[in-house]
């Protein structure tokens, strides 16, 4: 959808920018799942939307927006004080998490550079953002991880296996 759409739906007093479909998934949520940067910008200005809302499997649109690699709304995510980019979904994964799994790397270097993102984070199979990414053989983001002193390359998941 785009952004012009976007404004004349909003335009109407009787539209709620936050409302969940049945599944949770918010307008925000979806226009972060698909990347689209000028919709998350709209919204992200709506004073009733919560941009850190999680939908029904506890994924925020952070979390969505990293797991499908769009840097430019992570970004604009990112530059928010309401946005935890360390929260977890109902599975344990956080963003880094779900970036490193399917190999975002410039996602993943965006998040380790916020404070508050624990790149040790395991999800409930206990595997840690340097184990999935490992798995998955993303090179690139194995080796952005190990350049850091607090990631723990030993770190074993809940049947004691390492990312080696």
């Amino acid at each position: 959808m785009g952004t012009r759409v976007v404004k004349a739906l909003l335009a109407r007093d009787d539209i709620n920018p936050d409302k969940p479909a049945e599944c949770g998934q918010t307008p925000l949520f979806c226009a972060a799942q698909n990347g689209h940067e000028g919709v998350v910008k709209i919204l992200l200005r709506c004073n009733d939307v919560d941009p850190d809302k999680p939908y029904n499997d506890g994924q925020t649109p952070l979390c969505c927006a990293a797991r499908n690699g769009h840097e430019g709304v992570v970004e604009i995510l990112l530059r928010r004080d309401d946005v935890n980019p360390n929260r977890p979904d109902n599975d344990g994964q956080t963003p880094l998490f779900r970036a490193a799994c399917n190999g975002h790397g410039g996602v993943v270097e965006m998040l380790l550079r916020c404070g508050d993102v624990n790149p040790n984070k395991s999800d409930n199979d206990g595997r840690a953002p340097l184990f999935c990414a490992a798995q998955n053989e993303h090179e690139r983001v194995v080796k952005i991880l190990l350049q850091r002193s607090d990631v723990n390359p030993d770190k074993p998941n809940r049947y004691g296996q390492t990312a080696l």
